[in-house]
């Protein structure tokens, strides 16, 4: 029982951890960026969600709706106010830009983090339900809650698929993460597409934030969690590879439920740490990257 007990929760968290890796896949394979404060702004969706639905009486749904739209303001707030006067400094040597954006987004994310503690709570906090009640799976209790979200996080998936190879807009990311500066011979905007993929992240960022505050709660203190796992994710399946990413969730995913489960919830991101280090030894491209 407890095997399908496992099965069940895992497919759901590893949905949750490949929703929130596709937005961190998305703009490292478009824009070229490792954003470390990622964790800080699942929180901060979060943190605003559950204060909306809670002390502001907005109720779960508008909450929740709430809490993307501080996702994606964060993210805004990310971008134009690290990423890109980084990016436009002349004070930095241009080979030395990754390392600022790097060390910039992880002071960034570190700030969140006091801040969420100082102005709201550091206390871990979880929000209502989006659906209410239980159901059985072959004698197993499963909260219908637990469902909803799975489905949520795939069809928010299915939809960036269909956006990213669908759609025109799509398609220009895709030209960006492979040649940018062959669109922009063509006469493209490299700013407008960085600011789209901008928009796309801050809303993935914030669904998986308020879903995860629905599913297991979260803290001021999730921030750095969060981001270790979205990078360990980012590294297993490959460095902007949307679909290793999305296999290196369900992996890690599982093996943090299998840890919670047989062996204590405190060493549940243990052995996927451990995987990630033997990956990067043994196949430093991670499962679906390239040399």
């Amino acid at each position: 029982m407890v095997y399908l007990q496992i099965l069940i929760d895992g497919f759901a968290i590893s949905s949750l951890y490949a929703l929130g890796a596709m937005g961190f896949t998305l703009i490292f394979g478009v824009s070229g960026v490792l954003n470390l404060s990622h964790g800080g702004i699942m929180v901060i969706a979060a943190v605003i969600g559950w204060l909306a639905a809670g002390d502001l009486g907005f109720g779960v749904y508008l909450g929740t709706l709430t809490g993307v739209i501080a996702g994606l303001v964060a993210s805004y707030v990310t971008y134009f106010m690290v990423i890109l006067p980084i990016q436009r400094s002349k004070a930095i040597p241009r080979d030395e830009t990754e390392i600022f954006i790097l060390t910039g987004t992880l002071l960034w994310g570190i700030m969140i983090q006091v801040g969420l503690a100082y102005l709201f709570t550091d206390n871990p906090v979880t929000m209502r339900p989006l659906i209410d009640g239980v159901t059985y799976i072959a004698g197993v209790r499963l909260p219908k809650n637990e469902i909803m979200i799975a489905v949520i996080c795939w069809v928010v998936i299915g939809l960036l698929w269909l956006l990213v190879n669908r759609t025109p807009a799509g398609k220009r990311l895709l030209a960006a993460s492979i040649n940018p500066r062959g669109l922009t011979l063509l006469g493209f905007d490299l700013s407008s597409i960085y600011l789209f993929v901008w928009s796309i992240y801050g809303v993935l960022a914030g669904i998986a934030g308020v879903l995860l505050a629905s599913f297991l709660g979260v803290s001021s203190a999730s921030a750095g969690q969060l981001t270790a796992s979205a990078f360990s994710i980012v590294v297993l399946g490959g460095m902007g590879s949307v679909s290793g990413s999305l296999i290196a969730a369900y992996v890690v995913g599982y093996l943090e439920t299998i840890t919670a489960y047989l062996i204590a919830p405190t060493l549940r991101p243990i052995p996927a740490l451990l995987l990630l280090v033997l990956v990067v030894y043994v196949r430093p491209q991670g499962i679906l990257g390239r040399r």
